[in-house]
């Protein structure tokens, strides 16, 4: 299994419309990943609720964030502080110093949905989790419009989402392995 393949979402969970998919109508480019944990989604949505510049991160593995500077590291743990959040909160994004998404929806613990706008395109992010037999699908939907080089952004930017999303599954998986059924 290639990298990619790691965070593909199926062709039933590209064509079912997503909470959040009427921010950015039409949308340009659409990015959809998914992946499964073997947590249920209550376990999950902790560590989903506080990602975010300045808050708990990007959950990228051990074996990775080993060579990013101590400070910038992802939380290892579910943190109180982040955890409160609502439709209208601000969270910065690494999109650039002063890029930010606002919470547009939140349904605890299956619905986190995100709206920007970067220049002139507008972007929603959709985080749903979902419980099957043996855990969580986490699927993560981006959608962008308009788009000045949809070609390069369903390129460049559709290899760099997959590379960002497949490390954040790998680090996820970490931390709720290690996690203590306390801390969650």
């Amino acid at each position: 299994m290639g990298l990619f393949d790691a965070v593909a979402a199926t062709a039933t969970e590209q064509d079912e419309p997503r909470p959040g998919d009427e921010l950015v109508a039409p949308a340009d480019v659409v990015m959809d990943r998914a992946f499964t944990l073997a947590d249920e989604p209550a376990a999950v949505w902790p560590w989903i609720v506080q990602l975010g510049k300045r808050r708990a991160g990007w959950y990228l593995p051990a074996r990775v964030e080993r060579f990013v500077p101590r400070r910038r590291r992802a939380a290892v743990r579910v943190v109180d502080r982040w955890q409160h959040l609502a439709v209208g909160n601000v969270i910065p994004d690494y999109g650039g110093r002063d890029e930010t998404f606002v919470v547009d929806e939140i349904d605890p613990p299956h619905t986190l949905v995100y709206r920007s706008r970067r220049g002139r395109t507008d972007v929603s992010w959709s985080i749903t989790l979902r419980p099957v037999t043996g855990g969580t699908r986490v699927h993560l939907r981006l959608r962008l419009g308009p788009v000045r080089h949809v070609r390069l952004a369903e390129t460049v930017g559709d290899a760099f989402d997959a590379v960002t999303i497949a490390g954040m599954a790998a680090g996820l998986r970490e931390r709720l392995a290690v996690s203590p059924p306390a801390a969650r």
